[in-house]
């Protein structure tokens, strides 16, 4: 498998960033993307996790 078939397998989908966004929002009072960056910071986080919370950042320092 080559590196980018296997990211692709793990890249979240544009539903899936927008789901966790909304989570983050609820879980960090209005402040996903303060709250995205702070969950980050937590050790041991699965590759998973970490793919899809640097995809919210991301896409809300786009805004």
């Amino acid at each position: 498998m080559s590196l980018a078939s296997w990211f692709r397998s793990i890249a979240p989908s544009e539903a899936d960033i927008r789901a966790e966004i909304w989570s983050l929002g609820a879980r960090h009072h209005g402040q996903p993307l303060e709250g995205a960056l702070d969950e980050l910071k937590a050790p041991g986080l699965p590759a998973g996790r970490v793919v899809l919370l640097r995809a919210c950042v991301w896409k809300l320092q786009a805004r």
